[in-house]
């Protein structure tokens, strides 16, 4: 990596570098050569500019990198990264979607969130977007691939489904049964999200971050409130942090029991699956009791912790028992064990080239886990592996995090906690005059995996920009791989093995 310049701090935990567009390519090409990931790119529209923020995290010792490139907007040009990163080619469609950036030589510069039914020219993320124009009808078909040969045929499936279920296009290229190609295609539903965010008070954005994602709502608030804490210089007691710790591994109790049980029930066995909702019951029950909220909505904001009560633990242990019990009787069935065992293998080195993320990535042998790499509070955990990549894999992962959540959860409460609730003396009003933006990071390991989210404040400590990324971002290019040779009848076991958010990619 060549440059003049030296890294300047940028937050608590970060520091960053200006770099030209000529520069890109070489600076963030080294960071990945050295171990870095890139987990986040943030384009913000800085008036007669736009500035793009590239963050590179490294664990054991954690390290925080960002990369800060500003283009005019009489040239919005630059080279494309997606030659080194995979992740990065994505980020950079969906910045020219929003903003108008053209990333250069870029393998594949189609759009990739606003459909044909989006006006040409009409950027919604930036300043000078003006009002809202009418929205069209989609002057011709998406150019999806067409496979052909002798036997092969199409399937559509949606974007509108047979069930309460978000919108998604699945178009299988088929010869048989056997899957020879999958194109997934979202986005039907953007929200403008992060666009909501801005003005807001940061106590306040924080209602609008646990509705990224409702099955992650207090993971999102979490990485949100963390996120605010770092660029207001925020310091809350270890005993909150592990609270807050604590509410992050009951939010991956319930979200895996219900897949452990939906997954019996694709391949059949719906008694498993029926005995998992009533344990999942239970634990949303224990949510409500702990916050106020099922889905634990209301408990953490900027600087604060507000909980009612502590969980069970003797239930907790009731639970994890059943629950071990539950996968046993799931995996001594040999039809669930057949059709699990082999079925949609996503090999490591492909999870690895996506950028995978959480149990999806675990499952098939890679160990990252932003508990451990990320911390935001300093525990005793050890990351569980499962080899394989199939169902069977990403089956038993769930089942592992689920007594590992419970063993957490058991270790926090033999803590220290002096109270259920905190809230920090005084959150600044105004910031000093500054040259640098007001940023801050928050990162934490969702049940689906790490979430980063990304904050701008501006100088009456407003949010002027959240950047907010999911798992599911990551995890989604990874479906297709997985049912490639997989026969149709798979589809939705595989789907449900990974359990992606829609709303969560599509904000």
């Amino acid at each position: 990596m060549t440059t003049d310049r030296a890294w300047f701090e940028a937050g608590k935990y970060r520091e960053a570098l200006r770099i030209s567009r000529e520069e890109l390519l070489a600076v963030a090409g080294g960071l990945l050569d050295d171990g870095y990931r890139l987990a986040l790119v943030s384009a913000t529209d800085d008036g007669d500019s736009i500035r793009i923020v590239y963050l590179f995290m490294k664990a054991h010792p954690e390290v925080r990198r960002e990369l800060w490139m500003t283009l005019d907007k009489n040239d919005l040009t630059f080279p494309s990264l997606a030659s080194v990163s995979y992740p990065a080619g994505r980020f950079e469609r969906e910045m020219h979607d929003l903003f108008g950036v053209i990333p250069l030589n870029h393998p594949l510069p189609r759009r990739l969130l606003r459909h044909s039914s989006w006006p040409q020219g009409w950027y919604p993320m930036r300043k000078d977007r003006g009002d809202t124009p009418l929205f069209g009808v989609d002057p011709e078909p998406f150019p999806f691939l067409k496979v052909e040969g002798d036997g092969v045929y199409e399937i559509p499936v949606g974007p509108i489904h047979a069930g309460i279920i978000e919108p998604g296009h699945f178009r299988f290229s088929v010869v048989g049964e056997a899957i020879l190609r999958l194109k997934v295609r979202l986005w039907f539903l953007h929200k403008g999200t992060e666009r909501l965010f801005e003005g807001l008070d940061p106590v306040a954005g924080t209602a609008l971050s646990e509705r990224v994602s409702g099955d992650s709502s207090f993971s999102h608030a979490l990485a949100y409130t963390l996120a605010v804490e770092d660029a207001l210089r925020i310091t809350v007691p270890s005993w909150v942090q592990g609270l807050r710790a604590m509410l992050l591994e009951t939010e991956r109790l319930y979200n895996h029991i219900g897949d452990i049980g939906a997954l019996c029930n694709d391949v059949g066995f719906g008694i498993i699956n029926a005995h998992a909702l009533v344990l999942r019951e239970e634990l949303l029950r224990m949510n409500e009791k702990m916050t106020g909220h099922r889905l634990l909505r209301g408990a953490v904001y900027p600087g604060a912790i507000r909980l009612l009560s502590l969980p069970d633990l003797d239930k907790l242990a009731k639970i994890a028992l059943e629950v071990e019990e539950l996968t046993g009787l799931a995996l001594s069935n040999t039809v669930v064990k057949d059709r699990f065992t082999d079925t949609s293998v996503l090999a490591k080195e492909h999870a690895r080239e996506i950028g995978c993320l959480g149990p999806v990535a675990r499952a098939s042998g890679i160990d990252n886990d932003a508990r451990s790499e990320h911390p935001f509070f300093h525990m005793a955990h050890q990351s569980t592996l499962t080899d394989g990549g199939d169902v069977l894999a990403r089956f038993l992962q769930r089942a592992k995090e689920f007594k590992g959540s419970i063993e957490i959860i058991g270790s926090i409460l033999e803590g220290e906690l002096p109270s259920l609730v905190y809230e920090a003396d005084q959150i600044p009003e105004h910031f000093e005059s500054t040259e640098l933006p007001v940023s801050g990071v928050g990162i934490v390991e969702s049940w689906r995996g790490a979430i980063t989210t990304r904050i701008e404040l501006d100088g009456n400590r407003k949010l002027s920009r959240v950047k907010i990324v999911d798992p599911s971002w990551f995890n989604w290019p990874a479906l297709p791989m997985a049912l490639h040779s997989t026969i149709v009848p798979d589809f939705p076991l595989t789907n449900k093995s990974f359990n992606l958010s829609y709303s969560g990619n599509d904000l």
